[in-house]
């Protein structure tokens, strides 16, 4: 087992006290460092950094970064969801490590979408129907993979076709 544990803290965002979500930055007990591109590569991070190693990941709505002594996860609802989502990481971290003879390191991010293809098939009234104030917004969400295509309703036959072939190609999360 490479990592053991953590110490963490739970912290409202300085920019907007009044957010609901917490963040969550978590120490970690030993370096997992070396663990990193194979964690890239079993779990698809959006980004990776060779120098000082950490990466990114989307995952259900949220942005984690892991590092090599350090994790940092937005978009919390409280600190018992936060120790889930490190217990996790954990045993991901761990797994990928003792598995690592079997995997292939990746040190790089996987291709993500053009935020601005997804906008020019989008019909761009910002009409709202979808919940969001602009269809940038709403694009923006689709790029990450926390919306669907299908809550835009005026989305047109063929640029619904055409936006889910351009998003066959990638590895989202919805």
């Amino acid at each position: 087992m490479l990592l053991t544990g953590w110490t963490k803290e739970i912290f409202r965002p300085e920019c907007n006290p009044s957010f609901e979500s917490v963040h969550c930055r978590a120490h970690l007990s030993e370096d997992v460092g070396e663990a990193l591109p194979y964690l890239n590569a079993v779990l698809g991070g959006t980004q990776y950094f060779a120098e000082p190693p950490q990466v990114m990941f989307h995952h259900h709505g949220r942005i984690i970064k892991v590092g090599a002594s350090e994790i940092a996860i937005n978009a919390l609802t409280d600190e018992a969801e936060a120790d889930k989502v490190l217990t996790w990481l954990q045993n991901e971290i761990n797994e990928a490590w003792e598995n690592r003879g079997s995997i292939t390191p990746c040190y790089k991010g996987r291709e993500q979408p053009k935020l601005i293809e997804i906008l020019k098939l989008l019909p761009k009234t910002n009409c709202k129907k979808c919940g969001q104030p602009t269809c940038m917004v709403f694009a923006a969400q689709v790029r990450e993979g926390g919306r669907g295509i299908e809550a835009c309703p005026e989305l047109t036959p063929p640029n619904r076709t055409a936006l889910e072939q351009y998003l066959s190609r990638f590895d989202l999360e919805a």
